[in-house]
């Protein structure tokens, strides 16, 4: 299907992060944009605000009458994540629409453009907002599809006016297989989506075929370490091709030093913190040289970035409580943001509120989880959030409590984590987890500044 000839869209499962996205830029290239998702969220209600028509109800009824018959100028995307009995999605199977998963789509759009693809089992998003960030900061420009809402921009979309795409590419179900990029990048490559690709070996593989996706005059960076041939290695690391040195903390900011065989920007200044993101954004940086971009526009531009919604986002930094949210949901992601938070606040309390997310993942890391959950202080279990899953039996919260050595440790509920946070008043509060845990920030924020 050509981009020229689609008129009207409609996404099943508007809702997710990377499908929000394309429907605003359809909707911004002036299309009829509709939708289906079967929460209302701040999200959805946000692309409602901008004029898309969504309906959480999943009764072929509520569709709008444009998209009860197959036209040829109508797309539909769908996300594996919908269940396969949904009466929209086999409302448009049945009828013979187009459908399209999201990265098909991206394919669609980034054909015939300078394309750069952030790939890996976690670090794309920041790393795919960052060099977007600084393509648009420094005037250079691009449009980009996250998987995130960038807080410079309150948007998981930027539209550009030249030929540039910036892609998050995502791993689940293979789907990055549809992009052709001119510049590639693989984060990491840590075993995740063992439900879709059985081993780790499998995953690897998926990984190596996304690379060799590459344009033939293309560029592939990848962090260093990983079984990838022909890239650019990029880490915080002397050995690495592109590195970051010197790396040091400086009030609440990351500072160090990048270089690569040609080049050196000393004392860049960044607000996101934790050593992953200053790796995250040394290969942003490696893109951006690569590209011709100005050292000093890269280095002002790496400063102003303010980071992803839900990435070591800041909810609360008063003098007496810090409330951090993040959306680390892998035990190596977890570790990550570990690291940073004890690395800018090495003497306080920290208080960790966790939501595991899928039962597969669960019990596929279980021994992992409880290493890092263990190195917390306090710890206020959720239930494990299904998303796409059924339960399975024994997975559940108190499976991955019982193999968590810290004392101060208990499963319990949302209610719960809101009323003991307002009792107890923790001087420095974690909230992690990828599934629903983010509809107790608010609650959370609200009484720790009524108790400020």
């Amino acid at each position: 299907m050509e981009l020229s000839k689609i008129n009207r869209v409609f996404f099943v499962g508007i809702g997710g992060i990377g499908m929000s996205a394309l429907a605003r830029y359809f909707a911004k290239r002036g299309q009829v944009v509709c939708g289906y998702d079967k929460t209302c969220t701040k999200l959805t209600e946000t692309l409602e605000q901008e004029g898309i028509l969504i309906t959480y109800l999943d009764e072929t009824t509520s569709l709008p009458e444009e998209f009860s018959d197959n036209q040829d100028d109508t797309l539909v995307v769908y996300t594996p994540a919908i269940p396969k009995d949904s009466k929209i999605l086999n409302h448009f199977i049945n009828k013979g629409f187009a459908l399209k998963k999201r990265s098909e789509v991206l394919g669609i759009i980034s054909k015939g453009m300078f394309c750069i693809a952030v790939a890996g089992t976690h670090g794309k998003t920041t790393t795919s907002s960052i060099v977007a960030h600084i393509l648009k900061d420094t005037g250079y420009d691009c449009t980009a599809f996250l998987g995130g809402i960038t807080s410079n921009y309150n948007s998981n979309v930027l539209f550009g006016d030249n030929n540039v795409v910036v892609v998050e590419a995502d791993e689940y179900d293979r789907s990055f297989l549809t992009l052709h990029p001119d510049v590639a990048v693989v984060t990491s490559m840590d075993a995740d989506h063992l439900d879709i690709y059985g081993d780790k070996s499998q995953l690897e593989e998926s990984f190596r075929l996304f690379a060799g996706q590459l344009k033939a005059e293309g560029t592939l960076y990848a962090h260093e370490g990983l079984p990838l041939e022909n890239s650019i290695s990029y880490a915080a690391s002397p050995t690495a091709t592109a590195k970051a040195e010197n790396l040091r903390v400086e009030g609440s900011k990351f500072v160090f030093d990048y270089a690569d065989t040609t080049q050196r920007i000393k004392d860049i200044s960044l607000m996101i913190p934790g050593k992953h993101n200053v790796e995250n954004t040394t290969v942003a940086i490696a893109i951006a040289l690569q590209l011709g971009i100005d050292v000093e526009k890269v280095k002002q531009a790496v400063a102003n970035f303010k980071g992803v919604k839900r990435r070591f986002e800041y909810i609360v930094n008063s003098g007496t409580q810090i409330y951090i949210d993040d959306y680390a949901h892998h035990p190596e992601e977890l570790k990550a943001c570990f690291d940073a938070v004890r690395q800018l606040y090495p003497d306080k309390k920290l208080t960790v509120i966790f939501q595991p997310h899928l039962f597969t993942r669960t019990r596929d890391f279980a021994d992992e989880f409880a290493k890092v959950l263990s190195t917390a202080d306090e710890l206020l279990l959720l239930e494990i959030y299904p998303a796409r899953e059924l339960p399975l039996e024994g997975i559940n919260a108190q499976f991955l409590l019982d193999k968590i050595t810290l004392a101060d440790k208990r499963v319990c509920g949302k209610d719960f984590v809101v009323q003991h946070v307002k009792d107890t008043k923790p001087e420095l509060i974690l909230t992690v987890g990828a599934g629903d845990i983010d509809t107790i920030i608010e609650p959370l924020k609200k009484n720790i500044l009524n108790n400020a």
